[in-house]
């Protein structure tokens, strides 16, 4: 299986993802005490333990199948679900409207019954603890000592990031890789992230038009502009497309996921396709940049405004089931947009 360059640096850090989320604890109804009993949909996953899963804060063994799932990170419960596991709790990443259940539409009808919900960067160890899980996912999320040390005063059993890693910054193959294993069932999360090369090896050989050309992903919030570095999902995204990134934008490095761009830096951003969205202000903030207006690219019509949120996460979740439905919904842009 070919690894994708997508899942070799999906860097992200709390603020993005609570800007990108709309976030929420929500009420949900009281689940039974055997939820868990079915929670994997591959028998198999019962011969696969003991199973060790290398983390940031040490090895994990895990002696028996798990029956109690609590999904904490970013994406974890949307791979889990993938997966055919069924998280008893999880954080409320995606709030989308009245009947939201944590996840995109790109997964939120592989729930079979509506999990507890968390907040999602803080922390409520005892609603955690109520529902005794015998292992928690915490693959994406900021990774602090501390925060692993609360866990595992629930369980000994928490997949933290990966070994090495820093906060926020688990790439979509390690994510997939570290819960299938956690679950037992790591020939099926090979599976989805085949599935994933799959999709983007189709939109390659559907859009040769795509090669070469430069993509730049940038992102405004109330305090200005900022640009998506190589080793950004978004940005990847585009590469794996087949855009080049921008050799200007190449030049500032990977420290970062992002870099801030002031206003009268902006022509950075322009390359011979744009990709923006806002995040927690109006799409207007955008459409009503001057400044971003009178870039080339935007005046061309070479540009693309994300300004659905549903969407803006799909594109930059870098869950398997998200980058699919962001490539089902991107590409078709980013045709017209080559178009020009």
């Amino acid at each position: 299986m070919s690894h994708s360059a997508l899942r070799r640096g999906l860097a992200l850090v709390a603020a993005s993802v609570l800007a990108l989320a709309l976030s929420a604890c929500t009420d949900s109804s009281e689940e039974s005490d055997d939820q868990g009993t079915d929670s994997s949909s591959g028998e198999s996953a019962d011969g696969a333990f003991p199973v060790t899963v290398e983390t940031k804060f040490g090895a994990v063994e895990i002696t028996e199948k798990p029956e109690k799932v609590v999904a904490l990170g970013w994406g974890d419960a949307e791979v889990a679900l993938a997966l055919g596991v069924q998280p008893i709790g999880a954080s409320d990443w995606l709030a989308f409207g009245e009947d939201a259940n944590g996840v995109g539409p790109w997964a939120s009808d592989l729930y079979d019954e509506t999990p507890e919900f968390f907040g999602t960067t803080e922390l409520d160890t005892q609603a955690i603890g109520a529902l005794e899980p015998d292992l928690i996912l915490d693959v994406r999320s900021e990774g602090t000592q501390e925060r692993h040390d609360a866990l595992t005063e629930i369980t000994p059993n928490v997949i933290s990031i990966p070994e090495g890693g820093d906060g926020w910054t688990t790439t979509t193959e390690e994510q997939v890789t570290m819960i299938s294993q956690a679950l037992g069932l790591p020939e099926d999360g090979e599976e989805l992230l085949a599935d994933v090369d799959a999709a983007f090896a189709d939109a390659v050989e559907a859009h040769p038009e795509f090669a070469g050309r430069t993509a730049t992903v940038s992102a405004k919030t109330s305090e200005g502009w900022g640009v998506y570095t190589a080793v950004d999902a978004r940005q990847q995204f585009m590469t794996e497309l087949g855009f080049a990134e921008k050799p200007e934008v190449a030049a500032l490095g990977t420290e970062s996921f992002s870099v801030p761009v002031a206003g009268d830096q902006l022509e950075l951003l322009d390359a011979d396709v744009v990709v923006s969205f806002p995040i927690f202000i109006e799409a207007s903030a955008i459409t009503g940049d001057d400044l971003y207006n009178a870039l080339p690219a935007v005046e061309d019509g070479r540009s693309i405004l994300i300004d659905d949120p549903v969407l803006a996460n799909a594109f930059s979740a870098a869950t398997p089931l998200s980058i699919q439905y962001a490539i089902d919904a991107i590409v078709p842009l980013l045709a017209d947009a080559t178009a020009r």
